[in-house]
């Protein structure tokens, strides 16, 4: 697991200071190895906590499947286990990006500019832990906050992918220009394909809402505009698709 700063933001807590429920194994058990999540309870069925090493000051709750199904989102997959976390605290951008510079690591970047859909959200962390991405970076007003939907579709890169909340995305595509990133904009309006922008450069890539697209200032800020080259017989990927994709095309450029 990549180690990141400790020297965090607020990332915003859960209203009236109430904690978030993570489900699902991959989602629970990602949390419980990650030491910088606190866990506040867990209930599980006598089987799945069974299987579990847990902390002896950790509250535990046995419960049936019926119980426990009223703890999370409707028809939500527990698979026999719920937990009850604290948000993790958003790391600071200058230091995700001097890390990465002092460990000579040229791992990606991706920035969403309002995408707000908690599985989109969720599906791109996963997709950054798979493809080793340094972050994702969204604004603080048009993101959602943490989860049990982001963290089941994450399915644990909620835990090892640092998820850096900006108040100015613009202003954070120019701190990431002054680090020596690529900055690449995804979008099916130009002709320039991804694969042509790729020169070796460390990349940064952004990606906007599935409605509207990136806003315009946001586009201004992007040092190249690209679109993935998809069928013309399909017009537009989800968003997560094409996160992956385009992070696939990073990770084998020039292979």
């Amino acid at each position: 697991m990549r180690q990141f700063s400790r020297h965090r933001r607020p990332g915003g807590q859960s209203p009236k200071g109430q904690g978030i429920r993570f489900w699902g194994r991959h989602a629970v058990l990602a949390a419980l190895d990650n030491p910088e999540r606190r866990i506040k309870r867990i209930w599980g069925t006598r089987e799945a906590i069974g299987q579990l090493d847990l902390p002896s000051a950790l509250p535990v709750s046995y419960a049936d499947v019926t119980d426990l199904a009223r703890l999370v989102a409707r028809d939500a997959p527990h698979q026999g286990l719920v937990i009850e976390v604290d948000p993790l605290d958003s790391p600071y951008l200058g230091d995700i990006l001097r890390e990465e510079s002092d460990a000579g690591r040229r791992s990606p970047l991706v920035v969403l500019d309002q995408v707000t859909d908690p599985h989109n959200i969720g599906a791109v962390l996963r997709s950054a832990a798979a493809f080793d991405a340094a972050a994702i970076i969204t604004q603080d007003r048009h993101s959602p906050p943490e989860s049990g939907v982001i963290a089941r579709a994450a399915s644990g890169a909620l835990e090892t992918v640092p998820w850096v909340r900006v108040v100015n995305l613009s202003r954070a595509l120019e701190e990431i220009a002054e680090a020596q990133y690529w900055r690449i904009g995804l979008t099916g309006e130009t002709e320039t394909t991804l694969g042509e922008t790729l020169d070796g450069s460390k990349v940064a890539l952004v990606l906007g809402s599935e409605g509207d697209g990136m806003r315009h200032n946001v586009m201004e800020h992007c040092d190249v505009l690209a679109r993935l080259p998809i069928s013309p017989r399909m017009e537009s990927l989800n968003i997560s698709n094409a996160a992956a994709i385009a992070l696939y095309a990073v990770a084998t450029a020039g292979a």
